[in-house]
C-alpha cells in the first residue's frame, strides 16, 4: 500500500512541491526560535494525505492554482497546530516516530507554537477573500475543537455510544479531510458537485480514523509512529472497545473495562487484543471501514472517469489496505 501512496504522490509531485513552498512561506517568522521549531515540525510532515486530496479534488475538474495551495496549507497548519496542543494535553513523548515538541523543548513552547500556527492560519484565511472559503475554514476550526472536547468529556464519564463516537471522529478527523477536498474543488469550480467531493472526504476521513483505531490495538511503535494502546490508557474508548462493551450487560461491562485497564497498565497488550478479537471487535471495525469506503466511492460516481478520479479512488484503496 505504500507503493500506492507513492504513486499518487509521484503523479502530483510538482503540485506538492508548490504546496510545500506555500506552507513554508505561510509559517515564516522573524523570531528565530519559531523558525527552528517549525523547521523540525515540517521535516516530519507525514504522508501529506490531506494536501494530496486537496490537489486531486481540484485536478478532477481542472488545473490547480495558488488558491488551491493556499487552501491546502491553511488546513494543514490548523491540523498541525491541534496536534501540538494534543501532545501537551496527552503528555505524549512521540509523534510520527519522533520526539514531540513538548519532549524536546517544553510544553509551554509547544502550546505557544501551536498558537502561532493558529494565527498564521487566520492570516491565510484573510488572503482567500471569499466568504465560502472563510465559512468552511471557520467551521473546520469549530469542529476540531468540539471533537476534542467531546472526547475528553466522554473520557471523564467513561462512557461513549457509537453515535457519539462517530460524531467525535467526524469532527476530529473527517472534518480535515472533507474540508481539504471541498476547498480544493471550489478553488477551480463552484457547482453542486462540491457537495459530493465534501461527502467523499467525510466518509474517507471516518474510514481513515477507523483504520487508526485498529492500529491502536494491532500496531507497533515502529509502524504507527505512536505507542499502541494509548487510547485505553487515557480512558478514551475507540470503536473496537465500544463494540464489545455494548454487547454485554452493565455488570459485565464494568468487569470488562476493569480487565482492559488492568492489562493496559501492565502493557499486556496481547490479552487486550485477544479480548477484542474474540468478541468480534476487530471484525466489526473492518466491516465499518468497508461500509464508509463504499460510501466514499459512490460519491465519486458523479465525476467523469479520468486519471485524477482514479487517483482519488486509489486513496480509498490505500487507506483500506494500509499497514501504518
Amino acid at each position: 500500500m505504500k507503493r500506492l501512496l507513492n504513486n499518487i504522490s509521484k503523479n502530483i509531485s510538482d503540485d506538492l512541491n508548490s504546496y510545500n513552498d506555500f506552507l513554508v512561506e505561510s509559517l515564516d517568522s522573524k523570531v528565530s526560535l519559531i523558525n527552528t521549531v517549525l523547521k523540525y515540525v515540517i521535516k516530519f510532515k507525514g504522508k501529506q494525505f490531506r494536501p494530496m486530496l486537496c490537489i486531486l479534488s481540484a485536478k478532477i475538474v481542472g488545473s490547480v492554482n495558488n488558491t488551491t495551495f493556499l487552501s491546502a496549507s491553511t488546513v494543514e497548519i490548523l491540523h498541525v497546530a491541534t496536534l501540538l496542543h494534543d501532545d501537551v494535553v496527552d503528555d505524549s513523548d512521540v509523534r510520527r516516530g519522533w520526539p514531540t515538541i513538548n519532549k524536546i523543548w517544553s510544553s509551554k513552547l509547544a502550546v505557544l507554537i501551536g498558537d502561532y500556527m493558529f494565527s498564521r492560519s487566520l492570516n491565510n484565511i484573510s488572503k482567500l477573500e471569499n466568504f465560502e472559503y472563510i465559512k468552511i475554514l471557520t467551521n473546520l476550526s469549530q469542529r476540531l475543537s468540539e471533537g476534542e472536547i467531546l472526547q475528553i468529556e466522554n473520557a471523564i464519564n467513561k462512557n461513549m455510544s457509537e453515535d457519539i463516537y462517530f460524531k467525535m471522529i467526524s469532527d476530529k478527523t473527517a472534518s480535515l479531510i472533507s474540508s481539504s477536498c471541498k476547498l480544493g474543488y471550489i478553488s477551480v469550480l463552484d457547482d453542486d458537485r462540491k457537495n459530493n467531493i465534501e461527502k467523499f472526504g467525510e466518509y474517507l476521513g471516518i474510514a481513515y480514523q477507523l483504520k487508526d483505531d485498529l492500529f491502536d490495538i494491532l500496531g507497533q511503535l515502529d509502524q504507527t509512529g505512536k505507542p499502541s494502546q494509548l487510547d485505553i490508557k487515557k480512558n478514551m474508548l475507540t470503536l473496537p472497545y465500544i463494540h464489545i462493551l455494548n454487547k454485554v450487560s452493565d455488570k459485565k461491562r464494568r468487569k470488562v473495562i476493569s480487565n482492559l485497564k488492568y492489562h493496559a497498565n501492565r502493557n499486556n497488550f496481547n490479552e487486550i487484543k485477544s479480548m477484542i478479537s474474540d468478541n468480534g471487535g476487530i471484525d466489526y471495525v473492518n466491516e465499518k471501514i468497508d461500509e464508509f469506503s463504499s460510501k466514499a466511492y459512490d460519491e465519486l460516481s458523479v465525476f467523469q472517469d479520468s486519471k485524477y478520479k482514479r487517483l482519488l479512488i486509489d486513496t480509498i484503496e490505500f487507506n483500506s489496505g494500509r499497514k501504518f
